[in-house]
C-alpha cells in the first residue's frame, strides 16, 4: 500500500531562512479573494475590525500605508513588472506558483510579513502573512523576496528542497525599485478629502533622479557592510535598526552586480542555479564565473566599489573633534578573547600594532583589508588637520599587506621567514612613529582650543 507523499510548509521570515514545518496546505476564501490580472496572485482580507488602521502614527507618517485586496493585487503586479525590468527579463514570461497575500488586522506597526513556501503538486507556491497596515519599503521587500522565490523554484518539482534565497539579493533589488519607483508601484488605499472624496495623492518633483541618492546618504555617515557580512546579516541590520547600512549596502551591491557586463542576465541565472546548488553561494560563483573566481575576487571588487562609490560624493568634511574620534576608532581592531574553553567570548580592542604581530596570516587576510578599506572610505573626510596623517597610517597599512605576499609552495625558508618577520618590524616601527605624531598634533589643537578660548573670555 502506497502511503500518500506528506505536504509540507516552510516558513521564511525576513531572514528568508527555513523555519517550523506544518503538515496542511494553505488554502484561500473564494468569498474574500481579489485576483490580479496575470492570475499570479490572489490576495485574500480577514474580515474585521483593524485596531490600528487610524493610529495616529499612522496619518502622521507618510510612509505608512493601509493595504486593501483589489490595490494590492494592482501593486503585486507593478512590483513584478519593475522587478522583471531590473533583471531584463519578460515581464509575461510564463509562471509556475501561485502567490497568495492573506492580509489580516496589524497587531502591531512594527510587524513584519511572512513569507511561507509549500509545495501543491508537483509545483511550489508562497504565501505571504501581511498585516493590513504597514510601511512601503517592508512590503517591497516582502513581495520581492516572495516573486524571487517563486522564481527559483519554477523549475523545481514538489517535494524537493526549495531553493535558498540570499537576503542581499531581496533586500538590494527591493530597495533599488524603491528608490527608483517606489511610490508609483505601491498603491495605498486612498484617503478622504475633506469633501467626502476618495482620493490619492502623489506629489514627486524629479530632475536627474539618482536612483543611488539615498544609500549614499546613509552610507556617509556609516560603513559599508562587507561581503561576508551581507551574506550574513544580523537581526538588527535586517529591520534596519543600524540607520539602514546594511540595506544601502545590499543595494550598492546589487546595483553594482547589475553594472557589470550583462549582469541582470547573470542574476537571472543565479536564480536558476538556486534550486540546483547547495547554497547560493556556489550559485553566485557559478553565474558570475566571468567575473570572480574565487571568493577572495569577490571581496577585492566589493571592497573597490564601496571606495569608488564614496569617492563621487564623500560628503561634508568631519571637524577636527570629529576627525580624531574616528582615527582613534579606525586603529583600533575588534577582537574576541576567550579565557577558557569554557568561558564566553569577551570583546576587547587591540592596537594595529598587535594585530600586525600576533595575527596569523589568515586572521590578517581576513581583518586588516577591512581596516584599509575603512581608512580609504575616511580619507576624504578628514579635517585638514588630521587628513595628512590619517593617509600616513593608510599608506603603511598598505604597504604591509602588499608586502605580505604568500610565498610558493615548496619556497618557504630561513631567509623568506626572516623577511616576513621583517616586514612586522618595520611596518610596527612606522605604526609607532605615527602614533608619536598623533600624539603631538593633538596636544598642539587642544593648547590652541585653550588659547582661543582664553581670547574670548579676556575682558
Amino acid at each position: 500500500m502506497n502511503r500518500p507523499r506528506p505536504t509540507r510548509a516552510i516558513f521564511l521570515g525576513l531572514f528568508f531562512s527555513v523555519g517550523t514545518l506544518v503538515a496542511a496546505p494553505f488554502t484561500t476564501s473564494p468569498e474574500t479573494s481579489v485576483q490580479s490580472v496575470s492570475g499570479q496572485f490572489v490576495v485574500t482580507a480577514e474580515t474585521g475590525f483593524s485596531p490600528l488602521l487610524h493610529h495616529p502614527a499612522v496619518a502622521a507618517n507618510p510612509d505608512f500605508i493601509r493595504l486593501e485586496p483589489t490595490f494590492l493585487a494592482v501593486s503585486a503586479e507593478r512590483l513584478k513588472n519593475s522587478l522583471a525590468r531590473k533583471l531584463h527579463q519578460n515581464p509575461n514570461e510564463a509562471w509556475s506558483g501561485k502567490i497568495y497575500l492573506a492580509l489580516h488586522p496589524a497587531s502591531s506597526l512594527a510587524e513584519e510579513p511572512v513569507i511561507v513556501a509549500a509545495p501543491f503538486f508537483e509545483k511550489w507556491n508562497c504565501r505571504v502573512e501581511l498585516p493590513d497596515v504597514t510601511i512601503r519599503p517592508r512590503l517591497i521587500r516582502a513581495l520581492t523576496a516572495a516573486l524571487l522565490l517563486e522564481n527559483a523554484n519554477r523549475h523545481l518539482a514538489a517535494p524537493e528542497k526549495p531553493a535558498e534565497i540570499p537576503s542581499w539579493l531581496a533586500d538590494g533589488l527591493a530597495q533599488e525599485i524603491l528608490a527608483d519607483e517606489g511610490d508609483r508601484v505601491i498603491l495605498a488605499a486612498p484617503g478622504k478629502t475633506p469633501d467626502g472624496r476618495s482620493e490619492t495623492r502623489i506629489d514627486r518633483e524629479e530632475r536627474g533622479h539618482d536612483v543611488m541618492a539615498p544609500a549614499r546618504k546613509t552610507l556617509q555617515n556609516a560603513d559599508a557592510l562587507t561581503f561576508e557580512q551581507l551574506s550574513w546579516p544580523a537581526p538588527a541590520q535586517l529591520s534596519g535598526a543600524d540607520d539602514g547600512a546594511y540595506r544601502a549596502s545590499a543595494q550598492l551591491l546589487v546595483h553594482s552586480l547589475l553594472s557589470l557586463k550583462d549582469g541582470a542576465g547573470k542574476l537571472h541565472q543565479m536564480l536558476a542555479e538556486l534550486s540546483h546548488c547547495e547554497n547560493w553561494q556556489t550559485a553566485f560563483l557559478k553565474s558570475f564565473s566571468d567575473d570572480f573566481a574565487r571568493p577572495l575576487d569577490v571581496e577585492k571588487w566589493w571592497s573597490l566599489c564601496v571606495v569608488n562609490f564614496a569617492a563621487r560624493d564623500p560628503g561634508p568634511r568631519w571637524t577636527p573633534a570629529m576627525s580624531r574620534a574616528r582615527l582613534t576608532e579606525l586603529l583600533a581592531v575588534p577582537v574576541d578573547i576567550r579565557t577558557g574553553s569554557n568561558a564566553l567570548p569577551q570583546h576587547m580592542e587591540i592596537s594595529l600594532q598587535t594585530a600586525v604581530r600576533s595575527f596569523d596570516a589568515l586572521q590578517q587576510a581576513t581583518i586588516l583589508p577591512v581596516k584599509l578599506r575603512d581608512f580609504e572610505l575616511a580619507r576624504f573626510r578628514f579635517a585638514p588637520e588630521f587628513a595628512a596623517l590619517a593617509d600616513s597610517y593608510r599608506r603603511t597599512l598598505a604597504d604591509f599587506l602588499g608586502e605580505r605576499k604568500s610565498p610558493p609552495p615548496g619556497s618557504v625558508n630561513r631567509a623568506s621567514l626572516a623577511n616576513h618577520r621583517a616586514g612586522k618590524a618595520e611596518t610596527i616601527k612606522k605604526l609607532d612613529a605615527l602614533d608619536t605624531r598623533r600624539r603631538e598634533l593633538e596636544i598642539k589643537l587642544r593648547v590652541e582650543a585653550i588659547r582661543i578660548n582664553l581670547i574670548r573670555t579676556k575682558p
